[in-house]
């Protein structure tokens, strides 16, 4: 092979493997019975990602599951509804906010906020009726937006 066939496939090689570095992140949430802000709590509670980033929730404390809070999604995602003191993921596959609880912590304010990309649901998900602990987490993350 020439060198200069040499160099080409080089740098071909290195623009391909530099894009992959710029490519889909994967963010862990740990599921808790208690942590930094409190208990039963998502942590982190509130993640910024991008459209193809995927969300790992992981069940480090018994007891815990996460789901997709129903219309508290972008239009055309898909929800998920993970089992108790299981690990679950979520990609994000629509631009917009999604609303996560632990279906059995919701009324104790158990949930989390994940915003991929821009908030392009912000009226909708606000419109939605939460639990009082719920709506106030929420509200502080919205005010972050």
């Amino acid at each position: 092979m020439k060198p200069y066939r040499i160099t080409a496939a080089l740098l071909a090689a290195g623009i391909a493997l530099g894009g992959a570095s710029a490519q889909a992140q994967e963010f862990v949430v740990k599921m808790l019975n208690r942590g930094e802000t409190g208990m039963m709590v998502f942590e982190p509670g509130f993640v910024k990602a991008q459209v193809g980033d995927t969300i790992r929730f992981v069940p480090t404390d018994k007891g815990h599951n996460a789901e997709t809070i129903k219309g508290f999604l972008p239009e055309g995602a898909t929800p998920i509804a993970g089992k108790t003191g299981k690990e679950v993921m979520l990609t994000l596959t629509k631009e917009g906010l999604y609303g996560i609880r632990c279906k059995p912590h919701y009324g104790l304010g158990m949930v989390a906020l994940i915003e991929a990309g821009s908030p392009v649901n912000l009226d909708a998900v606000k419109a939605i009726h939460e639990p009082k602990k719920a709506a106030k987490k929420f509200g502080k993350w919205f005010e972050q937006l």
